[in-house]
């Protein structure tokens, strides 16, 4: 029983851990925004931007899979 509930307190702890992280990463990104937001990413060929009167739809489909991809790459070579 004490083996099991040391498992589940080394899964919360990892579970914080990750957490903190990627608020830490969420802040970094939203401080630095100025000027990420200068690379271009949002307006990629592909991205879909329909704007109308009264109107405006926007789905960032090329910018999240560019996103998808170095954040899996990262994870990779950073997890292992």
């Amino acid at each position: 029983m004490a083996a099991t509930a040391r498992a589940v307190y080394v899964r919360a702890a990892m579970t914080q851990k990750q957490l903190i992280i990627a608020g830490a990463i969420l802040l970094a990104i939203g401080l630095l925004w100025p000027w990420l937001s200068k690379l271009g990413l949002g307006r990629l060929p592909g991205d879909i931007a329909i704007k109308g009167e009264g109107f405006a739809f926007y789905f960032p489909v090329t910018t999240m899979i560019v996103i998808s991809v170095v954040a899996t790459v990262l994870w990779r070579l950073l997890g292992k």
